[in-house]
């Protein structure tokens, strides 16, 4: 019961075990995207255009400073008065037009300039021989400076209504770049919708995809799998890392794709800008990079020891409720509350490891690499002031960069938060391609004819592990029609017989033939379309009774569900349910006594009509007067079909046309039940110990 005590678990050696690398995983994901390649490929196309506009907006703001709200500071020259035009400024009893609105050929008089200095606006009607630092001496008084020399300029200040008349040229094209921002910003936000509409869409339809693969495959998986592999930790791979998986198509790669395109948009921007400046933040190229693969290193490794961590809870906190009743009968509440504990601490200290690697590794350090980025920025333009006008940038572009740079970090944020998503979905995604990659056999839908019923094992040899064989040289022959019972002590290898024959394991050595077919060279799936089984613990499902019988099957009648239910004796122990045969069952049929779950799962082989019917100590969980029912029920039924009984009570196959006795997985004693009582062997003993031990009981 000390399961955790039982259990050696290494977090390093699992991490390192059965590892695909990155790359195939990735190539894997890549496949199962391109099922979807075209809406995929029109949100990238979206995404782009979204992208385009949302980058174009800096360039539009760079153009309304630079031109229409700075170029105020830009030579002017003096136009005739009779000079007409939607950019001749008047002032003082002259026009004036800045030196960038001459046409082609047109006449330039004196020039002047237009200069602020401070909050104020100052008119000086001569050239200035260089920029720099602007300052009032004294009212009419302007100085420059500009590497130690100072210049002083006579200057009019203007009033706000004649420092409107020259702005006023500039409104017609200012209002026009603000109406192209703005319609640059509503398709920025219609194609920002319709590409994460597309890709979201592409995600689940994926996702749906990838579930139905995994459910598919879970039926292609032979019965071995399952043998050492908790239902928890399968449920764990269809549900929990499918839907880390969608994460990482939905909002993952979105961040991943739009990060790329933006930072390349951006780059182009930048140089497109000052080549100089956007080559020094390159830098955040490479130390992105770095950045990535530091990180995924690390956390690669917690993300598959959580992922594996929640696995093992899944499939205890699965196996506790399956075993609840026996747990709180046997009072071992406290000892699977401690063996859940050493799971659930193993899963929080590596739950905390990924926590401080994220911390370590996320908006710290994109403050530090911003920080970077912007010191270079202060450096170059304190640089550019000083080395010569030609180097001076203008305000837009200066306005420009620092947008831009602002923007590149957003992009970089939504990657480095996306990181841990990202490693999880790629553990996530191993894990589940080592289930799909496991080899099974895929559903047959081919047909077979009904069998006759003859089967045969010739010389058979099996074992659940290597080397340690249950079965042992089994061979016997069972002709149409007739029944065939199974006994022994507990281990003996009885059940290993049906699970042969119903091909939920192969033999490794020997043969099994229906109808002279070797079982092995035939579907699996085809060749049990004709069998039946019953087993000792029969499996209800979340349903009806009716559902249950027929089990969804369209061929199956509500009337054959009925005949099949009354064939087996159930109408009397099933009349007092209020519904009858459309009562509702739940997960395993709880709500019903254990006679009743077992009569509808004989009336849910004989529903089938099966060549070859299988019962595997399907009496030994049904009281006395039940099992009379189904013993004159199975006397009608078994008659045209091959019937194997495997029975610990030996008076329920007295009528048996052959009994064979297995021993440590060979066949000691073989008759039918008069001659095996003549023997005097193993039989006849079970047989008199039952018997006496009834009369005791009397």
């Amino acid at each position: 019961m000390d399961k955790a005590a039982e259990i050696e678990w290494d977090p390093e050696e699992e991490a390192v075990q059965g590892v695909r690398s990155k790359t195939a995983t990735i190539k894997r994901l890549v496949t199962y995207a391109f099922h979807y390649k075209t809406q995929l490929l029109l949100a990238l196309l979206m995404l782009a255009i979204a992208v385009g506009t949302d980058l174009a907006g800096p360039f539009v703001a760079k153009r309304i400073i630079d031109v229409h709200i700075s170029g105020i500071g830009k030579p002017w020259y003096e136009v005739g008065t009779e000079a007409t035009g939607s950019f001749a400024v008047p002032y003082d009893g002259a026009r004036y037009k800045r030196e960038d609105r001459f046409g082609e050929g047109e006449a330039r008089g004196a020039e002047v300039r237009v200069l602020q200095v401070g909050r104020d606006y100052y008119f000086i009607d001569q050239p200035i021989t260089a920029d720099g630092a602007r300052s009032v001496v004294e009212p009419g008084q302007i100085a420059i400076a500009r590497g130690g020399v100072v210049d002083t300029y006579p200057a009019q200040k203007l009033s706000p209504t004649e420092l409107l008349a020259f702005f006023e040229p500039e409104f017609g094209g200012l209002l026009r770049l603000c109406y192209l921002y703005f319609g640059l910003l509503v398709i920025s936000s219609v194609f920002s919708y319709g590409q994460r509409y597309f890709l979201q869409a592409s995600a689940n339809r994926i996702i749906r995809k990838m579930r139905n693969d995994v459910f598919g495959q879970i039926n292609r998986l032979p019965i071995r799998y399952f043998d050492n592999l908790p239902a928890g930790k399968v449920v764990s791979r269809v549900t929990n890392d499918t839907e880390a998986i969608r994460e990482l198509y939905v909002t993952v790669l979105a961040n991943f794709f739009t990060g790329m395109i933006y930072m390349g948009g951006i780059f182009a921007a930048l140089f497109l800008l000052d080549a100089r400046l956007a080559a020094i933040c390159l830098f955040i190229v490479p130390a992105l990079v770095l950045w990535v693969y530091v990180y995924g290193k690390f956390a690669k490794r917690y993300n598959r020891i959580i992922r594996s961590a929640v696995s093992e809870i899944n499939g205890m906190v699965n196996e506790s409720i399956q075993g609840m009743p026996i747990i709180k009968a046997f009072r071992k509440e406290k000892t699977i509350s401690n063996e859940f504990e050493v799971f659930n601490s193993r899963l929080f200290k590596y739950q905390n490891k990924l926590l401080s690697l994220n911390g370590l590794t996320g908006h710290n350090l994109v403050g530090v690499i911003r920080n970077i980025a912007f010191m270079s920025l202060i450096w170059y333009f304190g640089g550019a002031s000083l080395s010569g006008p030609e180097s001076v940038i203008t305000l837009g572009v200066m306005y420009a960069f620092v947008d831009y740079l602002n923007r590149l970090f957003n992009p970089i944020v939504n990657i480095v938060n996306q990181l841990p998503n990202l490693e999880t979905a790629l553990v996530s995604a191993e894990r589940v391609f080592e289930l799909l990659d496991v080899a099974g056999d895929d559903v047959a839908d081919a047909r077979m004819d009904r069998y006759q019923g003859h089967v045969r094992f010739e010389d058979v040899w099996f074992a659940y592990k290597e080397g340690e064989y249950v079965l042992q040289g089994i061979s016997f022959e069972a002709r149409q029609g007739q029944t065939v019972a199974f006994v022994g002590h507990t281990g003996s290898g009885k059940s290993s017989v049906m699970n042969l024959l119903f091909r939920f394991y192969d033999a490794e050595r020997g043969r099994i033939t229906i109808d002279g077919m070797d079982v092995q060279k035939l579907p699996r799936q085809s060749m049990r379309e004709h069998m039946g089984i019953v087993l000792q613990d029969p499996y209800l499902f979340t349903g009806t009774v009716a559902s249950n019988v027929s089990l969804n099957d369209p061929a199956i009648s509500r009337e054959r569900v009925q005949s099949a239910l009354d064939a087996v004796g159930a109408e009397r122990l099933l009349k007092h349910l209020p519904r009858g045969i459309d009562e509702p069952v739940i997960e395993k049929g709880s709500t019903l006594s254990s006679g009743q779950r077992q009569l509808i799962s004989f009336a849910r082989a004989l529903a089938f009509d099966p060549a070859i019917l299988i019962l595997d100590e399907a009496t030994s969980n049904i009281d006395t007067e039940t099992e009379a029912v189904i013993q004159d029920a199975l006397e009608v039924v078994k008659k045209g079909r091959t019937t194997f009984v495997i029975a610990h009570r030996l008076s329920t196959i007295k009528s048996a046309d052959l009994i064979l006795v297995l021993d440590h997985g060979q066949i000691v004693e073989r008759g039918d039940h008069e001659s095996l009582m003549r023997l005097q062997g193993k039989y006849a003993q079970m047989y008199h110990i039952q018997q006496g031990g009834l009369v005791s009981a009397l």
